[in-house]
């Protein structure tokens, strides 16, 4: 697929003979100066080329390092789950009987099943809402409880098993999703930017860099850690998780504040509309 997209994809619609906004203006010109025509109906501006914005300038953007930050304990937890639960499965009794290898790698397939949907629901949830940072805290605080019920409980029954990872799959992969894919957009589209388009590819370089450099850490300290105690390892990740969260606490309450601000300007307005009208 890569080798697909490298060969037929166009880097720009220049390069497949397409014209820009700006090409056709410039036709128009000179259709009209054929024509007699000596005003221009749109002044000329200088075009100026869009500059790439560099790596310290994207950190600066608003929301970059605390996105990017999360994401490096959220992929930290997810991919712990992807390379250790099939094992940590398979060494653990459930209904006091072990799985078999087999058993156990297709068992741990509802995690990500589960994030799947977690994904869908965390960027259906953000869209209606329009608040990316609540949305992924939230999710990561729900995968505190989950974690914490799928180590206490897990054991009891396959179903129960089954039903708890799956749940674990949903908070855990949901804001992971979320992140490496609306809000990386969102913010390499800031305000802050004045419209240049140039930051997308670095902001999400950024963020999605960042956030495997977590999922590099976590197993690999799963694997020490498991020596000792798997409940230290769950502790591990609860605690990644909550820091996830944390991380997000700025951003949660800026959006909050800014949701109240809109719901009282609009009561404001509706209360205003409905006040009679005094003649003076």
């Amino acid at each position: 697929m890569g080798l697909v997209v490298f060969f037929f994809l166009p880097v720009s619609p220049e390069s497949v003979g397409a014209y820009r906004e700006e090409d056709e203006v410039d036709s128009l010109r000179k259709s009209e100066e054929e024509e007699g025509v000596t005003e221009p109906l749109l002044s000329s501006n200088t075009e100026v080329k869009e500059k790439a914005v560099g790596f310290i300038e994207a950190w600066k953007i608003p929301g970059v390092a605390p996105f990017a930050f999360c994401l490096f304990f959220a992929k930290l937890v997810a991919y712990t789950f992807l390379y250790w639960l099939p094992y940590y499965i398979s060494h653990t009794a459930i209904e006091g009987k072990y799985l078999s290898n087999e058993a156990a790698g297709n068992l741990s397939t509802f995690f990500d099943i589960g994030g799947v949907l977690g994904g869908i629901l965390a960027g259906h949830i953000s869209d209606r809402l329009d608040a990316r940072a609540i949305t992924a805290a939230t999710f990561m605080y729900c995968a505190i409880p989950a974690l914490y019920f799928y180590r206490s409980y897990g054991h009891v029954s396959v179903v129960m098993n089954i039903a708890l990872m799956f749940i674990c799959g949903m908070f855990v992969n949901g804001p992971y999703a979320l992140i490496t894919t609306a809000v990386s957009a969102d913010l390499g589209t800031h305000s802050s930017l004045k419209g240049s388009s140039k930051a997308l590819a670095t902001v999400t370089a950024i963020i999605d860099g960042t956030g495997s450099v977590g999922a590099a850490i976590g197993p690999l300290l799963t694997g020490y850690i498991s020596a000792e105690s798997w409940s230290a390892v769950f502790t591990m990740l609860m605690g990644a998780a909550l820091v996830a969260g944390l991380l997000l606490t700025r951003l949660v309450v800026a959006e909050v504040a800014a949701r109240i601000s809109e719901s009282r300007s609009q009561g404001g307005s509706q209360t205003g509309s409905e006040a009679p009208e005094l003649d003076v």
